[in-house]
């Protein structure tokens, strides 16, 4: 959901919430096949509020976990953030993959820890495309994107 600069407090009590476009869609194509858990620096917000204001945008039936700074202790990029999630997930950092808009504390502080990750720039062209990067600019080409991924990591 993106963060209104104008709105203070917690997410789940702003006089407007939006999702990103394509959010609903890509999500439910994701469903199936992947766990689906948001991770969110957000200090204004408890893992109660976060899911008040994911069920206001209907996004609350398609995420599985939120991990919240104000729950973990840690913020990202710190590996203490990501090893929190890894553990609670039960699951090794090589089939996990963070997709978010925030290059350095998202992608790098993912790959830090030795998890994949999408950086969803919607602020410019640029690419940024490696072994533990790839770059997006519409939520759509994320099937596509972690698709791929899978195909070039089993060769």
């Amino acid at each position: 959901m993106p963060v209104f600069p104008d709105l203070e407090g917690s997410m789940a009590a702003w006089s407007r919430l939006e999702t990103i476009p394509s959010a609903q869609e890509t999500l439910s194509s994701l469903r199936d096949d992947w766990i689906i858990a948001l991770a969110t620096n957000a200090v204004d917000s408890t893992e109660d509020e976060i899911w008040r204001a994911l069920s206001r945008v209907d996004l609350d039936r398609l995420i599985e976990r939120v991990y919240c700074f104000r729950e973990i202790g840690h913020k990202k990029p710190s590996r203490g953030f990501f090893e929190f999630i890894l553990k609670d997930l039960g699951l090794s950092s090589s089939s996990v993959v963070m997709v978010g808009d925030a290059y350095d504390v998202d992608v790098i502080g993912a790959n830090r820890s030795g998890i994949r990750a999408v950086w969803f720039n919607r602020q410019s062209e640029e690419e940024r495309v490696g072994t533990m990067q790839r770059t997006i600019h519409d939520l759509k080409e994320l099937p596509k994107s972690l698709l791929s991924w899978e195909l070039d990591t089993n060769k």
